[in-house]
């Protein structure tokens, strides 16, 4: 769509070509995230190619905090600066807005956070959540907001697009925006460009965390190259991300990427200990509806990647607060839908100022409300799951023939990406897996797994699985929800699981639907099919455990696993509870199942009794 569909855009085109024809200096105002950053060094980049006397500017998140500030304007003041253009901030900056004119700076907010019911009072304010636009894509990032403002001035977007969209696309999908209607053209442009970036700072920083053209898509942006740029805004030594960007020195971009790498380790050090911390109070006082943790000397930079792995894990929204004196300042994620940023409005008086979307936002809060908030924010999350109460529901696309996982299969998925929010990776399941291997790595955080499959061997890998309610051991049959990817080692490209979930296989849920008399698909009756060598396996354990009339009483999922683990899979779980009433038809086991536990007894004095007698084997016969 034009730019000029978004409300104010003509005044803020109008005001910045007033700026470049007086010479008048321009400065570029954004934010520490890598939205930000791409958003500041985007603008600033373009004006500076228009002839503008331009510089940037990103506060201290430790010094300054936040978007606008009074330090920030004065000292902009002090430079001479006529004009502040925000980027990727800004909408909640009412008394900064009124400071600028006081001092005779003129102000143009260019933002796509969550508008409040008051805006700030500026030449322009540019925001496609503004309530009196009409602008038909909402869900734009700060750069994508930015980049419309710069096109706007250039009357061309395509060639504008053509120049910026990498930035755009790094931007937006680091600010996890759903990549559908024009968010999805910005990206699909955007890794076209990176892998052929003429940047010598991107080209650096991909080879130095190993970015390649064949592998950049949303996820290697997610989790490579987003971190590293963010690393420099939470550390507190901004200037490198936004030199790294504008620099035309390949020597020079290459001691930048580095430094951006080790800055990311150390930020890495950081989080682990602020996560030993949380995970310890969260040991002590299990969270509910909500977590809502506070800590004296907590990193205020990096509290919001520990609150996503947090919010992860627990699956509950999560709010971290860094203390210090008698203040308080928070990041949040949201999880389930909930919406933090209607939440936070709801509790303002409990805050001294808050600020973010529906899935990530930021306050301030005085020390003595903490607890208040805490009450307060489970009672909003408990009622609106209440309301929404399908938010442990994993949506599975659909469960693919095992023949299918081959490598020439699973590269053909590359046509739907770019995926991310909105337009998710396809999520498959297999059911009734043996599990071959299973070691940890990471620090215990991820798990690699061994799977034997219908037709070959399975590898695949966990991350972030430290939340598992149930731990498999090796030898347990598991139920799995995965995405496809390619893993390349030494040169060779295999297919490799990345599991989303896993579970131990029930073996009663299915049996159980068809005593029920439930229908079952062609492939759920194939998983209950018995054969004489199941009910044979069976009986040579039972035989083997225990003397003629000796009882055995278990749990039923404990008996089944141990039957199908002993086995070595000959009894697969599954079949082993209809095996038992085979065996039962048949007067050789005296079995008794109730709610969670089961009896089982040899009996006594047994006549010869082919299998074929027994009406269940002949109902569910399968050889």
């Amino acid at each position: 769509p034009s730019p000029f569909q978004m409300t104010d855009m003509d005044l803020a085109v109008g005001r910045v070509r007033l700026a470049l024809s007086r010479n008048e200096r321009i400065a570029v105002f954004g934010d520490y995230d890598v939205d930000g950053i791409t958003s500041t060094c985007l603008l600033t980049h373009y004006l500076r190619s228009v002839g503008a006397d331009c510089i940037s500017y990103i506060p201290g998140r430790l010094e300054e905090g936040y978007g606008l500030n009074a330090i920030a304007i004065h000292q902009l003041h002090a430079e001479g600066v006529g004009l502040i253009i925000t980027v990727d901030c800004g909408i909640t900056a009412i008394d900064e807005a009124q400071l600028c004119r006081q001092l005779g700076i003129d102000l143009v907010i260019t933002d796509h956070h969550e508008c409040k019911e008051v805006l700030p009072q500026a030449v322009a304010v540019i925001n496609p959540h503004r309530p009196d636009g009409g602008y038909p894509h909402k869900n734009l990032s700060g750069v994508g907001v930015a980049f419309k403002l710069a096109a706007a001035l250039s009357g061309d977007q395509d060639s504008t697009l053509e120049e910026y969209c990498d930035m755009v696309c790094l931007g937006t999908v680091a600010d996890v925006m759903p990549l559908v209607g024009e968010n999805r053209v910005f990206v699909s442009r955007g890794l076209q460009a990176l892998k052929h970036t003429c940047r010598p700072g991107l080209a650096a920083l991909m080879a130095e965390c190993g970015c390649t053209a064949e592998n950049i898509n949303a996820s290697s942006i997610g989790f490579m190259l987003a971190p590293r740029i963010n690393a420099a805004g939470r550390i507190g030594q901004i200037d490198l991300a936004i030199e790294l960007f504008l620099t035309e020195d390949a020597d020079r971009a290459r001691q930048l990427a580095q430094s951006l790498c080790e800055l990311n380790r150390q930020r890495q050090q950081i989080e682990t200990e602020i996560y030993r911390q949380a995970s310890a109070a969260l040991r002590k006082r299990p969270p509910r509806h909500a977590i809502v943790l506070a800590g004296d000397g907590w990193h205020q930079g990096v509290v919001g990647i520990v609150a996503s792995r947090l919010c992860e894990e627990y699956r509950l929204p999560t709010f971290l607060i860094c203390l210090s004196g008698e203040h308080g300042k928070a990041s949040s994620r949201s999880y389930g839908g909930f919406n933090l940023f209607t939440g936070l409005r709801s509790l303002s008086e409990l805050l001294e100022g808050y600020g973010g979307h529906e899935l990530a936002a930021g306050f301030t809060i005085p020390r003595k409300n903490v607890e208040e908030f805490r009450r307060r924010i489970c009672r909003c999350v408990a009622e609106y799951e209440s309301v929404c109460c399908e938010k442990n529901i994993l949506s599975i696309d659909c469960e693919p023939d095992q023949a299918l996982l081959r490598r020439e299969s699973v590269e053909l998925l590359s046509q739907l990406e770019p995926c991310g929010i909105g337009c998710t990776k396809p999520v498959f399941c297999l059911s009734e897996l043996p599990l071959e291997r299973i070691s940890s790595f990471g620090n215990g955080k991820h798990l690699r797994l061994r799977l034997g499959g219908r037709y070959e061997k399975l590898n695949a890998v966990f991350f972030s699985a430290s939340g598992l309610p149930d731990r498999p051991e090796e030898g347990d049959t598991v139920d799995i929800a995965f995405q496809l990817g390619i893993n390349e080692y030494c040169g060779v490209r295999s297919v490799q699981l990345c599991l989303t979930d896993l579970r131990l296989t029930s073996a009663s849920a299915l049996y159980d639907a068809y005593l029920a008399g439930k229908p079952l698909s062609a492939q759920e009756r194939s998983a209950l099919a018995l054969t004489r060598a199941d009910v044979t396996a069976l009986w040579q354990y039972i035989t083997r455990l225990a003397p003629v009339g000796t009882l055995l009483n278990s749990r039923t999922e404990d008996f089944c696993r141990a039957v199908t683990r002993e086995t070595a899979g000959r009894c697969p779980l599954r079949r082993v509870l209809p095996c038992l009433d085979v065996l039962q038809e048949l007067e050789l086991l005296g079995v008794r199942r109730e709610r969670d536990f089961l009896s089982v007894r040899i009996l006594p004095d047994r006549p010869y009794n082919p299998l074929e007698n027994s009406p269940l084997f002949q109902s569910l016969r399968g050889d």
